[in-house]
Protein backbone atom coordinates (compact mmCIF):
# COMPACT_ATOMS: atom_id res chain seq x y z
CA UNK A 1 0.00 0.00 0.00
CA UNK A 2 1.40 3.51 -0.87
CA UNK A 3 1.16 6.39 1.45
CA UNK A 4 -1.81 8.41 -1.24
CA UNK A 5 -3.83 4.89 -0.48
CA UNK A 6 -3.10 5.19 2.93
CA UNK A 7 -4.53 8.81 3.60
CA UNK A 8 -7.55 7.34 1.61
CA UNK A 9 -8.03 4.38 3.73
CA UNK A 10 -7.66 6.39 6.98
CA UNK A 11 -9.87 8.95 5.90
CA UNK A 12 -12.92 6.56 5.07
CA UNK A 13 -16.03 6.58 7.56
CA UNK A 14 -15.70 2.86 8.33
CA UNK A 15 -11.81 3.53 9.45
CA UNK A 16 -12.80 6.91 11.06
CA UNK A 17 -15.59 4.82 13.08
CA UNK A 18 -13.59 2.39 14.42
CA UNK A 19 -11.10 5.01 15.87
CA UNK A 20 -13.86 6.38 17.60
CA UNK A 21 -15.41 3.67 18.62
CA UNK A 22 -12.37 2.77 21.13
CA UNK A 23 -13.64 6.45 22.89
CA UNK A 24 -17.09 4.46 23.41
CA UNK A 25 -18.66 2.14 25.99
CA UNK A 26 -21.26 -0.56 24.76
CA UNK A 27 -23.82 -1.16 27.34
CA UNK A 28 -27.17 -2.75 27.45
CA UNK A 29 -29.78 -1.63 30.04
CA UNK A 30 -31.71 -4.31 31.46
CA UNK A 31 -35.36 -3.14 30.90
CA UNK A 32 -34.50 -4.33 27.11
CA UNK A 33 -35.10 -7.96 29.76
CA UNK A 34 -37.51 -6.95 31.39
CA UNK A 35 -39.48 -10.35 30.93
CA UNK A 36 -36.86 -12.83 32.09
CA UNK A 37 -37.07 -12.35 35.35
CA UNK A 38 -34.10 -13.00 36.65
CA UNK A 39 -31.66 -12.13 38.90
CA UNK A 40 -28.81 -8.87 39.30
CA UNK A 41 -25.86 -12.00 38.64
CA UNK A 42 -28.17 -13.65 35.57
CA UNK A 43 -28.31 -10.25 34.21
CA UNK A 44 -24.68 -9.49 34.24
CA UNK A 45 -23.87 -12.90 33.06
CA UNK A 46 -26.21 -13.00 30.38
CA UNK A 47 -24.80 -9.16 29.26
CA UNK A 48 -21.13 -10.06 29.71
CA UNK A 49 -21.50 -12.86 27.24
CA UNK A 50 -22.46 -9.82 24.76
CA UNK A 51 -19.01 -8.50 25.16
CA UNK A 52 -20.41 -4.83 26.81
CA UNK A 53 -18.86 -2.96 29.13
CA UNK A 54 -21.40 -1.51 30.74
CA UNK A 55 -24.76 -2.77 32.34
CA UNK A 56 -27.74 -0.18 33.06
CA UNK A 57 -30.58 -1.24 36.11
CA UNK A 58 -32.56 1.66 35.00
CA UNK A 59 -34.95 0.44 37.89
CA UNK A 60 -34.85 -0.94 41.56
CA UNK A 61 -36.85 -4.14 40.55
CA UNK A 62 -33.85 -5.53 38.39
CA UNK A 63 -31.39 -5.58 41.38
CA UNK A 64 -33.34 -7.53 43.52
CA UNK A 65 -33.45 -5.25 46.46
CA UNK A 66 -31.20 -2.21 47.94
CA UNK A 67 -29.81 -4.19 50.82
CA UNK A 68 -26.38 -3.27 51.07
CA UNK A 69 -25.39 -6.93 51.09
CA UNK A 70 -26.89 -7.52 47.76
CA UNK A 71 -25.44 -4.60 46.30
CA UNK A 72 -21.90 -5.19 48.05
CA UNK A 73 -22.57 -8.93 46.04
CA UNK A 74 -23.55 -7.34 42.66
CA UNK A 75 -20.71 -5.27 42.95
CA UNK A 76 -18.15 -7.88 43.37
CA UNK A 77 -19.61 -9.90 40.40
CA UNK A 78 -19.78 -7.25 38.23
CA UNK A 79 -16.34 -6.73 38.75
CA UNK A 80 -15.08 -10.20 37.95
CA UNK A 81 -16.96 -9.53 34.68
CA UNK A 82 -15.17 -6.39 34.20
CA UNK A 83 -18.41 -4.51 33.70
CA UNK A 84 -19.13 -1.23 35.04
CA UNK A 85 -22.65 -0.62 36.75
CA UNK A 86 -25.07 2.48 36.48
CA UNK A 87 -28.25 2.53 38.13
CA UNK A 88 -31.80 3.77 37.96
CA UNK A 89 -34.79 4.76 39.27
CA UNK A 90 -38.25 6.24 37.97
CA UNK A 91 -39.87 9.89 38.91
CA UNK A 92 -38.38 12.35 40.74
CA UNK A 93 -41.11 14.67 40.41
CA UNK A 94 -43.61 14.66 43.10
CA UNK A 95 -46.28 16.43 40.99
CA UNK A 96 -46.22 13.89 38.53
CA UNK A 97 -48.39 11.31 37.64
CA UNK A 98 -45.91 8.68 37.62
CA UNK A 99 -44.47 9.55 40.95
CA UNK A 100 -44.73 7.06 43.66
CA UNK A 101 -45.76 9.06 47.39
CA UNK A 102 -45.70 5.42 48.96
CA UNK A 103 -41.76 4.84 48.71
CA UNK A 104 -41.56 8.24 50.50
CA UNK A 105 -40.65 11.39 49.85
CA UNK A 106 -38.62 12.26 46.40
CA UNK A 107 -35.84 13.26 48.47
CA UNK A 108 -35.86 10.06 50.31
CA UNK A 109 -36.15 8.40 47.61
CA UNK A 110 -33.51 10.16 45.70
CA UNK A 111 -31.40 9.57 48.68
CA UNK A 112 -31.50 6.28 49.07
CA UNK A 113 -30.56 5.63 45.11
CA UNK A 114 -27.44 8.28 45.60
CA UNK A 115 -26.40 5.99 48.91
CA UNK A 116 -27.21 2.73 46.80
CA UNK A 117 -25.44 4.09 43.99
CA UNK A 118 -22.06 4.81 46.00
CA UNK A 119 -22.24 1.27 47.44
CA UNK A 120 -23.00 -1.04 44.16
CA UNK A 121 -20.10 1.55 42.41
CA UNK A 122 -22.42 3.58 40.09
CA UNK A 123 -21.33 6.94 39.06
CA UNK A 124 -24.44 7.63 38.58
CA UNK A 125 -28.68 7.57 39.01
CA UNK A 126 -30.41 7.58 35.74
CA UNK A 127 -34.25 9.34 36.94
CA UNK A 128 -36.91 10.76 35.47
CA UNK A 129 -39.32 13.62 35.96
CA UNK A 130 -42.39 11.44 34.17
CA UNK A 131 -44.32 10.87 31.24
CA UNK A 132 -46.32 12.78 28.46
CA UNK A 133 -49.14 12.40 30.48
CA UNK A 134 -47.93 15.31 32.45
CA UNK A 135 -48.16 18.00 29.73
CA UNK A 136 -51.61 17.98 29.85
CA UNK A 137 -53.25 19.95 31.75
CA UNK A 138 -49.74 21.04 32.22
CA UNK A 139 -47.79 23.06 31.89
CA UNK A 140 -44.91 21.03 32.02
CA UNK A 141 -43.15 23.87 33.39
CA UNK A 142 -44.37 23.24 36.66
CA UNK A 143 -43.29 20.01 36.59
CA UNK A 144 -39.94 20.60 35.74
CA UNK A 145 -39.81 23.39 38.48
CA UNK A 146 -40.82 20.52 41.15
CA UNK A 147 -37.39 17.89 40.13
CA UNK A 148 -35.60 21.18 40.01
CA UNK A 149 -36.49 21.81 43.92
CA UNK A 150 -35.71 18.52 44.57
CA UNK A 151 -32.34 18.05 42.78
CA UNK A 152 -31.61 21.53 44.86
CA UNK A 153 -32.12 19.61 48.16
CA UNK A 154 -30.35 16.41 47.60
CA UNK A 155 -27.47 18.31 46.05
CA UNK A 156 -25.08 18.01 49.48
CA UNK A 157 -25.94 14.26 49.55
CA UNK A 158 -24.86 13.67 45.75
CA UNK A 159 -22.01 15.89 46.28
CA UNK A 160 -20.59 14.51 49.26
CA UNK A 161 -20.95 11.14 48.00
CA UNK A 162 -19.66 12.07 44.43
CA UNK A 163 -22.71 10.79 42.73
CA UNK A 164 -24.43 12.56 39.37
CA UNK A 165 -28.24 12.76 38.69
CA UNK A 166 -28.98 11.45 35.32
CA UNK A 167 -32.23 12.87 34.05
CA UNK A 168 -33.54 10.96 31.40
CA UNK A 169 -36.37 12.52 27.98
CA UNK A 170 -38.65 9.84 29.44
CA UNK A 171 -41.66 8.64 27.55
CA UNK A 172 -42.91 12.06 25.85
CA UNK A 173 -42.12 14.35 29.27
CA UNK A 174 -39.63 16.81 27.87
CA UNK A 175 -38.39 18.14 24.98
CA UNK A 176 -34.27 18.49 24.37
CA UNK A 177 -34.62 22.15 25.14
CA UNK A 178 -36.82 22.09 28.24
CA UNK A 179 -34.50 19.37 29.82
CA UNK A 180 -31.31 21.76 29.32
CA UNK A 181 -33.57 24.28 30.76
CA UNK A 182 -33.68 22.10 33.84
CA UNK A 183 -29.84 20.72 34.35
CA UNK A 184 -29.08 24.25 33.67
CA UNK A 185 -31.36 25.33 37.15
CA UNK A 186 -30.38 22.48 38.96
CA UNK A 187 -26.74 22.58 38.24
CA UNK A 188 -24.32 20.40 36.22
CA UNK A 189 -21.87 20.11 38.24
CA UNK A 190 -23.92 17.55 39.23
CA UNK A 191 -26.70 17.18 37.24
CA UNK A 192 -26.42 15.81 33.60
CA UNK A 193 -28.59 13.60 31.00
CA UNK A 194 -29.65 9.91 30.37
CA UNK A 195 -29.84 10.82 26.19
CA UNK A 196 -32.74 8.11 24.80
CA UNK A 197 -33.14 8.07 21.34
CA UNK A 198 -36.67 6.74 20.93
CA UNK A 199 -38.19 9.33 23.26
CA UNK A 200 -37.87 12.45 21.53
CA UNK A 201 -40.07 11.39 18.84
CA UNK A 202 -42.80 11.14 21.22
CA UNK A 203 -42.43 15.10 22.42
CA UNK A 204 -42.69 15.70 18.13
CA UNK A 205 -38.66 16.26 18.02
CA UNK A 206 -35.88 14.71 15.80
CA UNK A 207 -33.78 12.34 17.65
CA UNK A 208 -30.74 14.42 16.14
CA UNK A 209 -31.71 17.75 17.15
CA UNK A 210 -32.15 16.31 21.06
CA UNK A 211 -28.67 14.82 19.87
CA UNK A 212 -27.38 18.28 19.14
CA UNK A 213 -28.83 20.43 21.91
CA UNK A 214 -27.90 17.84 24.65
CA UNK A 215 -24.56 16.76 23.86
CA UNK A 216 -22.27 18.43 26.45
CA UNK A 217 -24.82 17.13 29.22
CA UNK A 218 -24.60 13.66 28.51
CA UNK A 219 -23.95 11.21 31.67
CA UNK A 220 -25.49 7.85 29.88
CA UNK A 221 -27.55 6.99 26.78
CA UNK A 222 -30.83 4.56 26.05
CA UNK A 223 -29.99 3.69 22.05
CA UNK A 224 -32.84 1.85 19.80
CA UNK A 225 -33.84 2.83 16.11
CA UNK A 226 -37.75 4.50 15.60
CA UNK A 227 -40.24 4.03 12.85
CA UNK A 228 -42.04 7.16 12.03
CA UNK A 229 -44.74 7.31 9.07
CA UNK A 230 -47.57 9.59 8.05
CA UNK A 231 -51.05 8.31 9.04
CA UNK A 232 -54.44 10.69 8.62
CA UNK A 233 -54.29 11.87 11.92
CA UNK A 234 -50.79 13.02 11.83
CA UNK A 235 -48.24 10.46 12.35
CA UNK A 236 -47.63 7.28 13.82
CA UNK A 237 -44.30 6.51 15.89
CA UNK A 238 -43.19 2.86 16.81
CA UNK A 239 -39.76 1.74 18.16
CA UNK A 240 -37.81 -0.85 16.42
CA UNK A 241 -34.69 -2.84 16.32
CA UNK A 242 -31.86 -1.15 15.08
CA UNK A 243 -31.38 -0.79 11.67
CA UNK A 244 -35.29 -1.09 10.56
CA UNK A 245 -36.18 2.58 11.40
CA UNK A 246 -35.99 5.41 9.73
CA UNK A 247 -34.64 7.95 11.39
CA UNK A 248 -30.96 7.63 10.64
CA UNK A 249 -29.36 5.69 13.78
CA UNK A 250 -26.71 4.80 11.89
CA UNK A 251 -26.05 8.30 11.78
CA UNK A 252 -27.17 9.27 15.29
CA UNK A 253 -25.09 6.71 16.12
CA UNK A 254 -21.81 7.82 14.70
CA UNK A 255 -22.97 11.19 16.11
CA UNK A 256 -23.21 10.31 19.57
CA UNK A 257 -19.78 8.80 19.38
CA UNK A 258 -18.00 11.34 18.64
CA UNK A 259 -19.89 14.02 20.81
CA UNK A 260 -20.14 12.10 23.75
CA UNK A 261 -16.93 10.10 24.22
CA UNK A 262 -16.71 7.49 26.75
CA UNK A 263 -20.05 8.11 28.09
CA UNK A 264 -22.08 4.52 27.74
CA UNK A 265 -24.01 3.82 24.44
CA UNK A 266 -26.56 1.22 26.17
CA UNK A 267 -29.33 -0.79 24.16
CA UNK A 268 -32.69 -0.21 25.20
CA UNK A 269 -34.57 -2.79 23.14
CA UNK A 270 -38.42 -1.66 23.34
CA UNK A 271 -40.94 -3.08 20.67
CA UNK A 272 -44.27 -1.21 20.92
CA UNK A 273 -47.48 -0.92 18.85
CA UNK A 274 -47.70 2.00 17.31
CA UNK A 275 -48.62 5.19 19.08
CA UNK A 276 -50.24 7.84 16.90
CA UNK A 277 -49.86 11.61 17.41
CA UNK A 278 -53.25 12.83 16.17
CA UNK A 279 -51.59 16.37 15.64
CA UNK A 280 -53.78 17.54 12.33
CA UNK A 281 -56.46 18.08 15.83
CA UNK A 282 -56.54 21.50 17.23
CA UNK A 283 -57.00 20.42 20.75
CA UNK A 284 -53.92 17.82 20.62
CA UNK A 285 -51.63 21.21 20.45
CA UNK A 286 -52.77 22.02 23.94
CA UNK A 287 -49.96 20.18 25.69
CA UNK A 288 -47.26 21.18 23.26
CA UNK A 289 -47.65 24.98 22.55
CA UNK A 290 -43.94 25.62 23.19
CA UNK A 291 -42.65 23.53 20.31
CA UNK A 292 -40.74 25.28 18.09
CA UNK A 293 -41.97 25.40 14.55
CA UNK A 294 -38.79 24.51 12.63
CA UNK A 295 -38.09 21.41 15.24
CA UNK A 296 -42.10 20.23 14.64
CA UNK A 297 -40.81 20.20 10.60
CA UNK A 298 -37.91 18.28 11.32
CA UNK A 299 -40.74 15.59 13.05
CA UNK A 300 -43.18 15.82 9.82
CA UNK A 301 -39.96 15.27 7.52
CA UNK A 302 -39.12 11.94 9.27
CA UNK A 303 -43.04 11.09 8.93
CA UNK A 304 -43.29 12.11 5.06
CA UNK A 305 -40.37 9.45 4.21
CA UNK A 306 -41.37 6.89 6.42
CA UNK A 307 -43.59 4.22 5.56
CA UNK A 308 -46.46 1.80 7.41
CA UNK A 309 -44.70 -0.62 10.08
CA UNK A 310 -46.51 -3.90 10.60
CA UNK A 311 -44.46 -6.04 13.36
CA UNK A 312 -47.44 -8.08 14.63
CA UNK A 313 -48.20 -9.23 16.71
CA UNK A 314 -46.86 -7.44 18.97
CA UNK A 315 -47.30 -9.61 21.88
CA UNK A 316 -45.71 -12.80 21.32
CA UNK A 317 -46.55 -15.72 23.48
CA UNK A 318 -42.84 -15.75 24.45
CA UNK A 319 -42.36 -12.54 25.19
CA UNK A 320 -38.82 -13.39 27.25
CA UNK A 321 -37.78 -14.71 23.96
CA UNK A 322 -38.65 -12.06 21.42
CA UNK A 323 -37.03 -9.68 24.07
CA UNK A 324 -33.59 -11.76 23.52
CA UNK A 325 -34.04 -11.83 19.57
CA UNK A 326 -34.38 -7.98 19.50
CA UNK A 327 -31.51 -7.59 22.02
CA UNK A 328 -29.16 -9.46 20.19
CA UNK A 329 -30.35 -8.03 16.65
CA UNK A 330 -29.73 -4.69 17.99
CA UNK A 331 -26.69 -5.52 19.48
CA UNK A 332 -25.27 -6.78 15.95
CA UNK A 333 -25.66 -4.10 13.94
CA UNK A 334 -24.62 -1.68 16.39
CA UNK A 335 -21.34 -3.25 17.21
CA UNK A 336 -21.09 -3.78 13.38
CA UNK A 337 -21.79 0.47 13.09
CA UNK A 338 -18.74 0.82 15.46
CA UNK A 339 -16.71 -2.02 14.04
CA UNK A 340 -16.15 -4.29 17.14
CA UNK A 341 -17.01 -7.48 17.54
Amino acid sequence: MNRREFLALAASPLVAMSNSASNVRLGIDIFSLRSQQWTPFQYLDYCAARKVQVVHFSETRFLGSLEPANLVAVREHASKLGIQIEIGMKSICPSSKMFDASQGTAEEQLTKMINAAKTIGSPIVRCVLGSADDRKPGPISVHIADVARVLGNVRPAAQREGIKIAIENHAGDMQAGELKGLVEQAGPDFVGVCLDSGNPLWTLEDPHVTLDILHPYVLTSHVRDSAVWKVNEGAAVTWVQMGRGNVDIEGYVRKYVELCPGKALSMESILLGPRVFPYRNPNFWDAYRDVPAWEFERFVEIAERGKPYKEEPWESKDQAQRERQALDESLAYTKKILGIS
